[in-house]
């Protein structure tokens, strides 16, 4: 196994939602790899945690790396929220998204969480994807 195409994956992950026309008119560039701090967004798209696994076999190293984008929103209850995390689903789903190191095999969905947290107004989607890297 190699973790050595994790940075790459994020960047790539980042740049396709960034790119992304419909992810962009729904979250208005708001896509952040770390919470926002000051004045927070009323909604706000967040890379979270990975989890990464050997996938490797006697072809060459490989690496499953599960990782979280979560969708927060106070306003527009979860219809609003529920709207980005499709689009977010739809970008990243399938995606062979070119990295700087290695490349992608896969991407797939795995599950979403849905659920309200802090203050009753806010709603937070914590989605889960599974992307296959290889190391050629």
């Amino acid at each position: 196994m190699s973790y050595g195409a994790a940075a790459a994956l994020q960047a790539a992950i980042y740049q396709r939602l960034v790119a992304d026309p419909v992810v962009q008119a729904l979250a208005g560039g708001r896509i952040y790899d770390a919470a926002p701090v000051g004045a927070v967004p009323d909604l706000y798209v967040l890379l979270g945690p990975e989890d990464a696994r050997d996938r490797g076999d006697f072809t060459g190293h490989a690496a499953r790396h599960d990782f979280t984008v979560s969708v927060v929103a106070d306003t527009g209850g979860f219809h609003r929220a529920k709207e980005i995390a499709a689009a977010i689903s739809d970008a990243l789903v399938d995606a062979r998204p070119a990295l700087t190191r290695g490349r992608v095999v896969r991407m797939d969905f795995v599950r979403a969480v849905a659920r309200r947290v802090g203050r009753a107004a806010r709603r937070r989607i914590d989605m889960r994807f599974a992307a296959l890297v290889a190391e050629d």
